[in-house]
């Protein structure tokens, strides 16, 4: 098994490393691959150093049996055609691919079927929030039919990048030194407060950000369910949490959703408020499932629910997700 990393130095890339080799993930080679700036660089991977290849165009992907993409949407757009040309399965975590008709767009605990048909040899990784929440959707779906979601998300700072995250811990040092904040990869400060904004806005009033919790929920889950998001950034370093309203077709008691989240893959259930047990940041990062608390009958709907869900945005949100898609395919003999 020949596998490829592009954008290996940066947040996503080296949650890759990290993933395959807690994983122990079967790979006989293993090729970096990064930008003029990471070229050159060296990374440990289970005890041999290997070099960050400049990435170029040609045909340095011959061989390749999976290739993770890490490195924005227009090096995924620009490099596709390379990477793909010899038959790599392409796992990419950008934008680019998401809700194209010839693309899956994958959530193994959802919908790990739909990476078996992938004409142009592309499989998506979901936006980290919609992952998340569908994570913890699916087995309350199976119970009866989600019509509509409404949920607000408080995002950290990893969802920017390793440079955001290195920006907020400098923040919180330059305020306790008294020095002027510095302020690049966020609209505004994020040190001691929240942004109710994660990417640009849309001309619907919503962020492009909570257009992709709609839209990809519904090719995830092959649904016609309606989800009404509101994105905010928050001054955690790399998990994500969510409060998720849901309506569904019949209304589903608290101990039967309870039930369902307890025995379903990837979920953690992790709810005694009476013991102010509940998710969070802190406890989650590093963790691989997604910890869900706080279910409970939603007041304003006889057929709602509404609970918490907490989540490491680097690893389910990114690396784990995707390295969990080739990990499946390599179960069904569908590489190559």
């Amino acid at each position: 098994m020949k596998v490829a990393i592009v954008g290996a130095s940066g947040a996503v890339g080296q949650e890759f490393l990290r993933v395959l080799a807690e994983k122990d993930f079967p790979i006989d080679e293993l090729v970096l691959f990064g930008s003029e700036r990471s070229a050159g660089r060296t990374y440990k991977f289970r005890d041999k150093e290997y070099e960050v290849k400049l990435l170029r165009h040609g045909d340095d992907f011959k061989g390749v049996d999976i290739a993770f993409t890490s490195a924005g949407a227009g090096i995924s757009k620009e490099y596709a055609g390379d990477i793909t040309r010899y038959g790599a399965v392409m796992i990419d975590n950008s934008s680019a691919f998401r809700m194209d008709d010839d693309v899956p767009l994958v959530v193994p605990e959802c919908n790990a079927g739909d990476a078996l048909n992938r004409p142009r040899g592309i499989i998506a990784n979901p936006n980290c929030t919609t992952i998340m929440m569908v994570v913890a959707l699916q087995p309350l779906e199976n119970l009866s039919h989600i019509r509509r979601i409404h949920v607000a998300s408080y995002q950290s700072a990893s969802g920017a990048g390793a440079a955001a995250m290195a920006e907020l811990q400098q923040q919180y040092g330059e305020i306790i030194a008294g020095q002027p904040v510095t302020v690049k990869k966020f609209p505004h400060q994020l040190a001691y407060n929240v942004i109710p904004q994660i990417d640009v806005f849309q001309p619907n009033g919503y962020t492009k950000e909570e257009m992709k919790m709609f839209n990809e929920t519904r090719k995830i889950m092959h649904s016609d369910v309606r989800c009404s998001a509101m994105c905010v950034r928050v001054s955690s370093l790399r998990a994500h949490s969510e409060s998720v309203w849901i309506e569904t077709e019949r209304p589903i008691s608290v101990e039967e959703a309870q039930r369902a989240l307890a025995a379903a893959p990837g979920v953690t259930l992790h709810d005694d408020p009476a013991n102010l047990v509940y998710p969070m940041p802190l406890d989650t990062a590093g963790k691989d499932d997604i910890f869900v608390g706080r279910v409970r009958k939603d007041l304003a709907d006889d057929c709602g629910l509404t609970f918490w869900l907490s989540g490491d945005q680097i690893r389910k949100g990114a690396a784990l997700n995707a390295v969990q898609i080739a990990e499946y395919l390599i179960k069904v003999g569908n590489v190559k």
